[in-house]
């Protein structure tokens, strides 16, 4: 049986969203969402911040025996005049196989694809990494880990220790491992990407041993002096600046960084921090998002 449910969209501005919202909760929304109206695109909120834009569009899902008119009227007694407004029918879906449907396999350099674990592969005698996201960040497309995925296939990573920080679903240390490093230390701060890393590590038959999967207070305890000859951090422009003298001690001298996840605006920021220590290449830049590779100085 296809369930249909009502769903209702708002226009209005920055300040009057958070008294629509709580007035459609109350009128018994059972989501509610914001998305710009206009095209003003926030890339990297600070710290702390949820920003919205100057004219948003609130969506609201209701049950699909929900009356229009009552509810509109129910909402105009709790908000007050109601902004334009606009009613549709939404059919019900498994949302999972439609996202599953636009996941094709992507070739990442010269050796390495990434396949979604329900494909098969293009290329059977590849380095294919197989692949389910789940809840965790990270699926391959985003210009950002594709950047980072190509610069590690062309790299010679036999018997090389990597670190991966920021590990999202695993897949930048799967990729090393499979490219032949010896061992990746995998960390994240939300424990769905540490699942989805391990889970992901087992579908491409990569031995426990290899792959160390820890929370960002567990890595000092555990590397306890040992430092990595490659270190991948894929996160944003700020916390890579905060973080940078935590990385700057877990890679070893002469070892290699790369750092991504950044605007290409943020890439001075971003390698001031490092240089004291590092010595940059030339970035690389797809779409408006930059790599940054570096290799630490000898002490």
């Amino acid at each position: 049986m296809t369930t249909s449910w009502l769903q209702l969209q708002l226009r209005s501005k920055r300040d009057d969203v958070a008294r629509l919202e709580d007035a459609l909760l109350e009128c018994g929304a059972l989501a509610v969402t914001q998305e710009d109206s206009g095209d003003e695109p926030i890339l990297e909120p600070g710290v702390g911040e949820t920003p919205l834009w100057p004219d948003v569009t609130t969506t609201a899902l209701f049950e699909g025996d929900t009356d229009p008119s009552a509810l509109e009227q129910a909402l105009a007694h709790r908000y007050g005049p109601l902004p334009p407004l606009a009613w549709e029918t939404v059919r019900d879906r498994v949302w999972e196989r439609e996202w599953m449907e636009q996941f094709e396999p992507i070739r990442c350099g010269q050796r390495l694809w990434v396949c979604p674990s329900w494909h098969l592969p293009p290329d059977p005698d590849a380095v294919n990494l197989l692949l389910d996201p789940g809840l965790a960040f990270g699926s391959g497309t985003h210009p950002t880990t594709a950047l980072c995925q190509e610069w590690l296939d062309g790299l010679d990573l036999a018997g090389r220790r990597v670190i991966d920080y920021g590990c999202g679903s695993g897949i930048l240390g799967i990729a090393a491992l499979l490219l032949g490093a010896r061992e990746v230390i995998a960390v994240d701060n939300d424990p769905q990407a540490l699942l989805a890393t391990r889970d992901n590590a087992e579908r491409n038959g990569i031995e426990p041993e290899r792959l160390i999967v820890l929370a960002p207070e567990q890595v000092a305890a555990h590397t306890s002096g040992q430092t990595a000859d490659i270190l991948l951090a894929n996160i944003l422009a700020e916390p890579l600046v905060q973080l940078a003298s935590l990385l700057t001690a877990l890679v070893r001298s002469g070892g290699q960084l790369c750092l991504s996840g950044l605007l290409q605006h943020q890439g001075d920021i971003v390698s001031a921090a490092y240089r004291p220590r590092f010595d940059f290449a030339p970035p690389a830049s797809r779409d408006e998002w930059l790599r940054l590779t570096a290799v630490k100085r000898e002490d």
